[in-house]
């Protein structure tokens, strides 16, 4: 029964987020630190991970492929498709889910503790629009993020190809180039602005109805964390057979 009362909850949060918007001058400076916090701040360790992680792929690849008859260019294909399909929208998701959630939560839980959200709600503005929404709206820049990390993890296939000898750089490109699908790009950003809603949404939730004090705030980062990759995950697949099925 509980989780079904923090379902209902969620939802309800969600509606009444859009309700009593802050006034525009307010939430523009808001949304623009948000972008800051988690958007900015992000790409560093997005671009670390990706042109990493499209090299290691790359190199598993081809050391993978024994028989001579398979043609070397599918080092560069399946480097595209495990980038651009899974790893750069889903996977990197749920990193950020430890590192943007965390920050969420643990920042509208100490709100929570220190009594900020109450001196809000006395005041008569809505604490959920004026917390929430810009969150919700820095986040829907988050495919932006990936596309670099889409771009950074061909791009350390690419590397490991060359500095590596694994194949030429002549086949690793063909392979970028062969049976090219363009809504693989656009299934992989339906996908991502899903995942930037459900980071937004569910770490603030744990955050806004926390109760306790500074202990709490840990477990509250926690518990937002833990649910947050359960929903992407549980969401890349109901998306990946509608989309792709």
């Amino acid at each position: 029964m509980r989780y079904l009362h923090n379902t209902g909850r969620y939802f309800l949060m969600i509606a009444e987020m859009f309700r009593k918007p802050t006034k525009w001058s307010v939430m523009r400076t808001l949304i623009l630190k948000d972008i800051d916090d988690l958007i900015i701040s992000s790409l560093g360790i997005i671009a670390f991970i990706s042109f990493f992680v499209g090299g290691v792929i790359t190199i598993q690849t081809a050391l993978n492929i024994e028989n001579p008859l398979i043609p070397r260019y599918l080092v560069g294909f399946a480097t595209r498709q495990s980038v651009i399909l899974e790893f750069a929208p889903t996977f990197t998701s749920i990193i950020m889910a430890g590192k943007v959630g965390s920050f969420i939560t643990s920042s509208i839980g100490t709100m929570r503790v220190t009594e900020q959200i109450d001196a809000l709600e006395v005041m008569g503005i809505n604490a959920l629009n004026y917390l929430v929404f810009p969150k919700t709206i820095a986040l829907m820049l988050y495919p932006f993020a990936i596309a670099i990390g889409m771009f950074l993890g061909i791009l350390g296939g690419m590397a490991a190809c060359v500095f590596g000898g694994y194949t030429s750089l002549e086949d690793y490109v063909l392979g970028l180039q062969t049976d090219f699908d363009g809504f693989h790009v656009t299934y992989s950003f339906i996908k991502t602005y899903v995942f930037a809603f459900v980071l937004a949404t569910i770490p603030s939730f744990y955050g806004f109805y926390m109760k306790g004090g500074a202990l709490e705030v840990g477990k509250a980062s926690t518990t937002a964390f833990v649910w947050t990759s359960v929903v992407i995950i549980l969401l890349n697949y109901i998306l990946t057979g509608m989309l792709l099925g």
